[in-house]
């Protein structure tokens, strides 16, 4: 599994907006210069974020982009979805396959039951079970996270001199 270049440019760009929060908003060309990347693939990137309400359009001479909620309620998960997608991980091709067909039946007879209409995939089940961690992973780490731990690596680095 890759993430896409749009989710690292997304995800880059909240934190600085986060972390630029005392001006209130971000000029899109402040914050393509910021991240390396066209004005016009990361206003592209912007508008879905804005779309799904994470940040706010500010017009005007002077407006650009401002998070739309705190920094600690965007969570990872929340912006991937928002630029991936929100489709399922792993899809189990192999239900009508003659291995999958014998699994059913030895652990039918391993438990004296009849599995004969069991459709579940045994590796769908392993696979959905990585998924769950990765998303409770991205959903315990928002921006906010970024920029504490930042803060305290910084500070850890200065104690160090």
């Amino acid at each position: 599994m890759q993430f896409s270049k749009s989710t690292d440019y997304a995800l880059h760009a909240l934190i600085h907006l986060a972390h630029s929060e005392h001006r209130q908003n971000v000029g899109i060309k402040e914050l393509s210069a910021a991240l390396g990347v066209s004005e016009s693939y990361l206003s592209k990137i912007m508008s879905k974020l804005r779309q799904d309400g994470i940040v706010r359009a500010v017009p005007g001479v002077n407006g650009g982009y401002e998070l739309a909620r705190p920094a600690e309620q965007i969570t990872f998960l929340d912006v991937i979805q928002v630029i991936e997608g929100r489709q399922q991980l792993f899809e189990c091709s192999n239900l009508n396959s003659q291995q999958h067909r014998m699994l059913a039946e030895e652990k039918a007879a391993q438990t004296d039951r009849d599995c004969h209409g069991q459709s579940e995939c045994l590796v769908k089940r392993v696979m959905d079970g990585a998924e769950q961690h990765l998303y409770q992973y991205l959903r315990e780490h928002t921006i906010q996270s970024v920029l504490n731990a930042a803060s305290k690596d910084c500070k850890h680095a200065v104690n160090k001199k």
